[in-house]
């Protein structure tokens, strides 16, 4: 008996030897450089974001984050490049409301839109404003409606892509004031910039992120935003109540998933920092100056609220008839 005993006794140390011996080889999160999708080009919200959050994720943890731009198919491209990456905490994607739009209209997605992905948590929030070229002849809301009533179908809308929410902001628009518009569609919010800005196209709904220099320089002239209250940055422009539609109610946030299957504790951690860095004043500050609002959520209420823009966008899609590549 006494030989068992020790033998027991001795089987017991080596497993808790070779327990502590696994713990110490788990390297502490994060080891290696963090590789951030964005699935837009460059120019975009998302992709200042990230560039803004990954730098700070970079100096707090003392590893790389590599911003890794993969624009293309609405998203699609860069989405399943991280719904294919290993599930380590060493793949993230700046994403917005487009992420849930893309499900409601394409069925037959490479991925699932909530099972494939672990939510981390939101970081931003911004309405939605209106802008247009100088050469359309409107200067607020009224006047476009009138506009787009002498002239239906005529008007025209850049969108960051078929079934993006900058089309559905659009779509929305037109269901409430009546009128027939001719969307645009573009590989991200910054080529369809780029042409608004050419006057190839005529209007666009936009984060004020990309486009408060150019309200403010007079190369784009702002109708209308959506919220309670005018922006703090460019406060000429009237809100879509002020404007006589209160209805409207537009508004884009940003947040980042991981792939599915994330352990958790990585997920916590993420989701943590993303906490920490925005409420730090320089982050909030810089938010306010984009033209953005801090928005930070546990990946609890992220997923919640995914579940909840769903429901949502898929009011509008049914409304608008939006259909699957139109």
């Amino acid at each position: 008996m006494r030989r068992v005993g020790t033998l027991v006794r001795a089987l017991t140390l080596g497993a808790m030897l070779c327990g502590a011996a696994g713990a110490v080889a788990q390297p502490v999160y994060p080891s290696k450089p963090i590789r951030f999708i964005v699935p837009y080009p460059p120019g975009g919200t998302n992709n200042l974001l990230a560039r803004h959050i990954g730098q700070k994720l970079a100096e707090n943890w003392g590893h790389q984050v590599l911003v890794d731009n993969r624009p293309g198919a609405n998203t699609v491209i860069g989405t399943e490049l991280l719904a294919k990456s290993a599930p380590d905490g060493y793949a993230i994607m700046a994403m917005s409301g487009t992420h849930i739009i893309n499900a409601l209209l394409h069925p037959s997605l490479p991925f699932d839109a909530i099972k494939d992905f672990a939510p981390v948590g939101t970081i931003a929030s911004q309405e939605y404003l209106l802008v247009a070229h100088p050469s359309l002849p409107v200067r607020n809301l009224k006047a476009f409606v009138a506009l787009a009533k002498a002239r239906p179908g005529q008007l025209n809308f850049a969108t960051s892509g078929n079934g993006s929410a900058s089309h559905l902001a659009t779509e929305m628009l037109g269901l409430m004031t009546d009128t027939r518009v001719q969307s645009i569609p573009y590989k991200g919010s910054g080529p369809a910039l780029v042409e608004l800005l050419g006057g190839q196209v005529q209007l666009m709904f936009q984060g004020p992120v990309s486009v408060i220099s150019h309200v403010q320089s007079g190369r784009l002239r702002g109708i209308a935003i959506s919220g309670t209250a005018r922006s703090p940055v460019l406060p000429e422009v009237p809100t879509f109540a002020e404007s006589g539609l209160p209805q409207f109610n537009a508004r884009n946030w940003n947040g980042i998933l991981a792939p599915a299957g994330t352990p958790g504790g990585v997920i916590a951690k993420l989701s943590s920092e993303l906490a920490v860095i925005v409420a730090t004043p320089a982050t909030r500050d810089w938010l306010h100056s984009q033209g953005m609002a801090p928005f930070v959520s546990t990946p609890e209420q992220f997923a919640a609220l995914m579940k909840s823009e769903m429901a949502t966008y898929g009011k509008i899609i049914k409304a608008a008839n939006i259909k699957m590549g139109g």
